[in-house]
């Protein structure tokens, strides 16, 4: 499902009852990681079939010069007030491959770890 597509960041979202991934294409700073961004992250936390289902963040692109670091990202996303799931920022390039086996392991290890609501 593409939630939103404009020149500073791609937004996809691939989910199911189990896991679900949200695809930053970020190429510019984390910094101005805008509203939209938040709001729709914030009400897919919210979201009842979500409830406590592990999060991975690929933060895409990052062969590219201006895009910026996971931990930048991660702190953009506020992730760090996620106190009922686990999530993970990764690194990746979708052009290279570079970080998406890590991402899919991460998520393979923590999903029998989900936390009952």
């Amino acid at each position: 499902k593409l939630i939103r597509d404009d020149r500073q960041y791609d937004v996809v979202l691939l989910l199911n009852t189990s896991q679900w991934f949200f695809l930053l294409a970020n190429t510019i700073s984390a910094s101005v990681c805008d509203c939209t961004v938040l709001q729709e992250l914030a009400e897919l936390l919210e979201e009842e079939k979500l409830a406590t289902v592990p999060l991975l963040v690929f933060a895409n692109k990052q062969d590219l010069m201006t895009a910026a670091p996971a931990s930048e990202l991660a702190e953009s996303l506020r992730l760090h007030t996620i106190r009922d799931r686990m999530w993970q920022v990764q690194a990746c390039s979708a052009l290279t491959a570079e970080g998406i086996q890590d991402g899919m392991t991460w998520v393979c290890r923590n999903i029998k770890f989900r936390k009952k609501p």
